[in-house]
């Protein structure tokens, strides 16, 4: 994963973590998630290799409440704005909903992330708010940017997610015939 992000500063602008001066330090980060139980990581491996694309993590765990967060999402360039990408979005939202059997499912990210905004509302997670200086990450004031699935919602967002990843909305050059931001109806007034 280290070769995958390696030299990528632009990756962590956003995270409280990173860019890390070299692959010890990366390591030991990864470490430290690994053995956390919140923020439970995940890696993402291509498939038919050994080949880590990606990391994205459960966090804000509250089984009493049946709410979990995602994040702590990092794709390295291989990966980013992939079919890949949005599948292992789906498989970790099935997981809450259709395993744990969880209640809401939220993104949240920092106010000033355009991409991760539009990636929340492009997955189907509906604007919240912006908690104003929620957060000291890296020496400044953040304000968040809240998003959620609820478990009433998701069958469509589930519908509209397999709709997109199916191999007959991609043409012969793997371009996409229809959007996964229309599947979900975002920037429809």
């Amino acid at each position: 994963m280290w070769r995958e992000f390696a030299g990528d500063e632009t990756l962590w602008a956003y995270f409280p973590s990173g860019p890390f001066a070299d692959e010890r330090d990366f390591l030991e980060w990864l470490e430290q998630k690994a053995a956390a139980a919140d923020p439970l990581s995940y890696v993402v491996v291509e498939l038919g290799s050994d080949r880590a694309t990606g990391h994205l993590a459960f966090l804000e765990i509250r089984p009493a409440m049946r709410v979990i967060e995602i994040g702590s999402i990092v794709y390295g360039p291989t990966l980013q704005r992939t079919p890949a990408a949005t599948e292992a979005q789906y498989l970790m939202a099935r997981y809450v909903f259709e395993t744990l059997g969880y209640r809401r499912y939220e993104w949240k990210c920092d106010a000033l992330n355009a991409r991760s905004r539009r990636a929340a509302l492009r997955l189907g997670f509906t604007f919240e708010g912006i908690f104003r200086q929620h957060r000291i990450v890296k020496g400044r004031n953040r304000d968040t940017a809240w998003y959620a699935v609820l478990d009433d919602e998701w069958p469509g967002r589930k519908q509209a997610l397999e709709r997109w990843l199916s191999p007959e909305n991609f043409d012969s050059a793997g371009r996409q015939r229809v959007s996964l931001s229309a599947l979900n109806g975002v920037g429809r007034g």
